[in-house]
């Protein structure tokens, strides 16, 4: 990269000095650590893009509520460990209002950031049928969410998606499926940094293979409604967000707060469960879980 405006081999040495084996291949918290040592190094500013922040306020009403909220004291309570009733209700309300998808509260979840959410349901769909030990990424992707399934000793398949658009999806994915190995099918729409946005065909032939495999469809929304092509940001007016969840009933959601509300410090998530999945009843879970539901 003769072209470079920054010294290769300062970036070289930078790279050495975190002993990153493949910069293609790090992860997101890796380039971050890279991108700040050679800024102090060089003196040269990046845009800095890599953590997905949009940079803006946070909503005034979600301060405000939480402030009011620190005053009367729920700091020193520990909630419920599914979620106070209230936040429950308004979960669903949201996904009803920009989804147009019922849910009952009750699986509505909060978590700690949505990765807390994925981590969770990873370790749970690993466990659902002991024939069925591996998830299936469709790249591009949240590259923690691998990691995640390696901290947790589980298999994983991967494909990148740049290919495959069309009816081209729903045969490369049959080709996984077919195995009868695969739990889970996990994906990021839109996803970063491609931007790549599935369309509704696109999302029913998810939905339809989950139907027919049987297999639990992980959709991160953590870019929710930025698909900024049409107007997604009026409650319980058509367009909605688009969602795999219309075309089966083997689904969690995973909401952030971090980029649809530039609430990221908080670490504020929600994880959606169908009706069908949260009551569903799985043997082997009970083996491994003591409890036989998702």
């Amino acid at each position: 990269m003769s072209n470079s405006p920054i010294n290769n081999a300062v970036v070289d040495a930078k790279i050495k000095q975190l002993r990153i084996s493949d910069v293609g291949k790090a992860s997101i918290r890796e380039i971050v650590a890279l991108v700040n040592l050679v800024e102090e190094e060089t003196g040269v500013k990046y845009i800095r893009m890599e953590m997905g922040v949009p940079g803006l306020p946070p909503a005034k009403v979600g301060v405000d509520a939480e402030i009011e909220a620190l005053k009367r004291g729920v700091a020193s309570i520990y909630p419920i460990i599914d979620g106070i009733k209230p936040l429950k209700d308004q979960a669903a309300l949201f996904v009803k209002n920009f989804m147009n998808i019922e849910v009952n509260p009750k699986g509505c979840i909060p978590t700690v950031g949505s990765m807390q959410g994925t981590f969770s349901a990873f370790l749970a769909a690993g466990f659902v049928d002991k024939k069925k030990d591996t998830a299936l990424f469709i790249d591009p992707g949240f590259p923690v969410q691998k990691q995640q399934m390696m901290v947790l000793g589980l298999k994983y398949k991967t494909f990148d998606v740049f290919s495959f658009r069309g009816e081209k999806l729903r045969m490369k994915l049959e080709e996984f499926l077919c195995e009868g190995n695969i739990n889970s099918i996990i994906y990021s729409n839109p996803n970063n940094p491609a931007w790549i946005c599935f369309t509704d065909e696109e999302l029913q032939m998810i939905g339809e293979l989950a139907n027919k495999y049987d297999v639990i469809v992980m959709e991160d929304l953590a870019y929710f409604g930025m698909d900024f092509r049409q107007d997604l940001s009026r409650p319980g007016v058509a367009p909605y967000q688009p969602s795999v969840a219309r075309y089966t009933n083997n689904y969690v959601l995973f909401i952030s707060s971090s980029k649809i509300f530039s609430y990221a410090g908080q670490r504020c998530g929600l994880m959606v469960i169908s009706d069908e999945l949260y009551n569903r009843e799985f043997p082997d879970l009970q083996k491994r879980f003591e409890s036989p539901t998702f």
